[in-house]
């Protein structure tokens, strides 16, 4: 169930699971019933803070400290919802896309002097998923399934066709994927899987609609002071 109540946006996976995420909050292999979006804009975060304590503190007076925490400055009234199902495997994936801190893989761009305050502002924006399996998995599997959403991230991002100077974006500096799936055996959630199937097509078609969505609007903005 997912539930919207800004500047939070909850995502409830209707049961505890294990989670594997790098979130700033409850970063690695955590159980957890519920991922959390917390929309932040740049006056929030200033000069010096500790994001951790803040996050910790904004978690807590929502009664959350159990959560998963994401955090972004994409509005998440743009979140974008898509199942997909394999044999017996569904996976649901819930995605904000904002792209204004885009980067292409083994490059980074050049924002020296960017006013973010005055130029993006609210805008800024990163890509945050959460993907919940319904198929059991190791933590060995849990861990290959997290490879194949980062690449399922990858590949939608770069057939939405968002152009840096230093070429197709593959994703931004900020990005942050939580996983989820209840506790099993199984090993295996690659590409030739059932598992790595669902998964991967809920998380290309989520990511593809957000960043069509960012590109179509907020990045015919950016697109004049991001390219030469």
């Amino acid at each position: 169930m997912i539930t919207l109540t800004p500047p939070w946006l909850e995502y409830d996976l209707g049961a505890p699971h294990q989670v594997l995420s790098w979130s700033v909050n409850r970063p690695g292999y955590q159980t957890a019933r519920r991922i959390l979006w917390r929309e932040i804009r740049n006056a929030d975060l200033p000069p010096g803070l500790d994001v951790g304590d803040w996050l910790a503190g904004e978690l807590a007076v929502r009664g959350a400290t159990d959560a998963i925490c994401l955090l972004t400055s994409r509005r998440i009234d743009r979140h974008v919802l898509r199942d997909a199902r394999e044999g017996e495997v569904t996976a649901q994936a819930l995605a904000t896309v904002g792209l204004s801190n885009a980067e292409r893989v083994g490059h980074r761009m050049d924002r020296a002097g960017r006013d973010w305050n005055r130029d993006l502002g609210a805008v800024f924006g990163t890509i945050n998923i959460a993907v919940k399996l319904n198929h059991p998995l190791s933590q060995t599997g849990l861990l290959e399934a997290l490879s194949i959403a980062t690449q399922a991230r990858t590949a939608a991002i770069m057939d939405a066709g968002h152009r840096l100077p230093t070429g197709p974006a593959t994703g931004t500096g900020t990005d942050c994927i939580a996983l989820a799936a209840p506790a099993g055996v199984d090993d295996y959630a690659g590409l030739h899987t059932d598992t790595g199937i669902a998964l991967g097509r809920a998380v290309y078609d989520a990511v593809l609609q957000g960043a069509r969505d960012w590109i179509g609007t907020i990045g015919r903005v950016t697109d004049e002071r991001t390219q030469p």
